[in-house]
């Protein structure tokens, strides 16, 4: 299979590190837009064709599917842009920063029957994957997802340390893997959900930190910490209260309360989060079924983040 690849950032890197260990998958095409960024990453790949047009990538012969990592305020045109092009997509998180956009892609993907999928990767971690089976199963009960998403980005550079023209946003990027996820492993929307954010940046016009709480229908909790402004440890950390038994997990690994590890090594046929995310869309796609993380799956996450932008204090 062909795909196209778009964005030449730190999670491009991740999606070509992820399909390198992904057979019958060729990337065909990188479209960015930074010229001797893209040529670079093009040269240290053997990706054949580069360009900063995305129309010129979705024209290359065979190409049947796009994986877009471009800058979030993309995604939502691009995403269109794929699909009136006949060509399967991923979008990176958030699939859109607002819920009309969200919404009007769903009904696009419906429209079209093109698999549409967004890159909720927390569904794929091997660490959620371990929990979610147990709460499937009647094993655990969910009493209090406590999560910690801590950065330091008081300017305005990427995970590699790079200057971008374009400004992440705490709510609907970073609060998105969490929000879809509660409700992933719940099974529930929550019926109360509200936010608060800290002061605003002089320069970059965003919120450094923030606060999000929700309560699904059954009582299970979900409080969320969110900052910028962080000097340490970085990345996001969720512990899992249940009923049985209380679990952290740190993106694709697992320890019990106690931090002794979870074997998690044949849960799946990878430890990678992202890998087995993007075997996911791969194999909707040969055996024409809806992916797990569909846009239509993930739109009431957007709703609830839709529901917390407007509760923001």
């Amino acid at each position: 299979m062909k795909i196209c690849l778009a964005g030449e950032g730190a999670i491009g890197i991740k999606h070509l590190e992820a399909l390198s260990k992904i057979d019958g998958v060729e990337v065909a095409s990188l479209a960015g837009g930074k010229p001797d960024a893209i040529a670079q990453l093009a040269d240290k790949w053997n990706i054949p064709h580069r360009t900063t047009d995305l129309a010129e990538s979705l024209r290359q012969p065979g190409v049947e599917a796009v994986i877009l990592a471009s800058p979030t305020p993309l995604h939502a045109a691009q995403a269109e842009q794929c699909l009136r092009a006949g060509k399967h997509v991923l979008i990176e998180i958030p699939m859109t920063d607002n819920l009309g956009d969200a919404q009007r892609l769903v009904a696009l993907q419906k429209e079209t029957g093109l698999v549409a999928m967004a890159a909720h990767t927390r569904r794929f971690n091997p660490s959620h994957q371990w929990i979610h089976r147990r709460i499937q199963s009647g094993e655990l009960k969910l009493q209090h997802l406590v999560v910690q998403t801590f950065f330091f980005r008081r300017t305005n550079i990427n995970a590699l340390g790079q200057p971008r023209n374009w400004t992440d946003h705490l709510l609907w990027h970073h609060a998105c893997h969490t929000v879809d996820l509660f409700q992933y492993q719940t099974g529930e929307i929550p019926t109360q959900a509200q936010a608060m954010q800290g002061p605003m940046h002089p320069t970059l016009g965003i919120a450094m930190d923030m606060s999000v709480q929700m309560k699904a229908p059954s009582g299970a909790l979900c409080s969320l910490a969110l900052s910028f402004n962080n000097e340490g440890p970085l990345g996001t950390v969720f512990r899992y209260i249940c009923d049985s038994g209380t679990y952290i997990a740190r993106y694709d690994d697992l320890v019990d309360g106690n931090e002794k590890p979870i074997d998690l090594s044949k849960l799946d046929v990878s430890m990678n989060g992202i890998e087995l995310q993007d075997r996911e869309i791969f194999a909707a796609i040969r055996e024409k079924r809806e992916p797990n993380a569909s846009v239509r799956q993930c739109l009431p996450a957007m709703r609830t983040l839709d529901r917390l932008a407007k509760s923001l204090t």
